[in-house]
């Protein structure tokens, strides 16, 4: 119950603070986002364009431990990854909120979860990842990107939505350890304080489904 509470508090907080307290929106917010996801990005701040493509890799790093996730839960995980796409941690935290504990995978492998269990899927993003991170870091107007998100809601809700999920990573990350068979505490900690990369480098590293003991197994974070 206190971990619901938690995440219930959470997303409330997130909420109120994204319609209430963050700087309002400009009149360009809707221009801005209809280029940024048509790839009209001329003229574009590229910190701007990679945090807004980077806040694309994460509801497939996200996809990728919720639907095995999801086979044992009473909510289907898929609304939730799939709103993710639009609304990020706005539509995570409700999952993690209402999901149980699920170290074991319910059922049979099917092809959807097999294309979510891949290594290639996670080798894609980690690669996409390092692209668009070095592009952001390297060719970013820091100054005017430090502006924007002082006056732009849309920015700055995002930049916090960024951070956000990468900090509830270990929400997740310790039962699909544990239905791969992983119990190592000093390997759940590396991927949790590494911002998306840690999550990224696991996914496209980590045991296959089929590979996991079937015995329950604990979570790393009770070792």
């Amino acid at each position: 119950m206190t971990r619901r509470l938690f995440f219930i508090g959470l997303w409330f907080a997130f909420l109120g603070y994204a319609f209430l307290l963050a700087p309002p929106d400009r009149p360009e917010t809707v221009d801005l986002i209809i280029n940024l996801s048509s790839g009209n990005w001329d003229g574009l701040n590229p910190a701007i364009v990679a945090l807004f493509n980077l806040m694309g890799i994460f509801p497939f790093a996200y996809g990728a431990m919720m639907f095995a996730d999801g086979r044992g839960q009473k909510i289907g995980a898929w609304v939730f990854a799939a709103a993710s796409f639009g609304v990020g941690a706005f539509a995570i935290l409700p999952y993690l909120a209402l999901r149980d504990p699920n170290p074991n995978l319910e059922g049979d492998l099917n092809p959807l979860l097999r294309f979510w269990d891949s290594r290639i899927l996670g080798g894609i993003l980690t690669l996409g990842a390092i692209a668009l991170l070095g592009f952001g870091l390297s060719q970013g107007n820091w100054s005017d990107f430090s502006q924007q998100w002082q006056s732009s809601r849309f920015i700055h809700v995002m930049s916090l939505d960024f951070c956000l999920l990468c900090g509830l990573v270990p929400a997740l990350l310790g039962d699909d350890m544990a239905r791969r068979g992983l119990k190592n505490p000093k390997l759940f900690w590396a991927v949790s304080l590494t911002p998306l990369l840690g999550l990224l480098l696991y996914l496209s590293l980590r045991p296959p489904l089929e590979a996991a003991t079937p015995a329950l197994q604990d979570s790393p974070q009770s070792s």
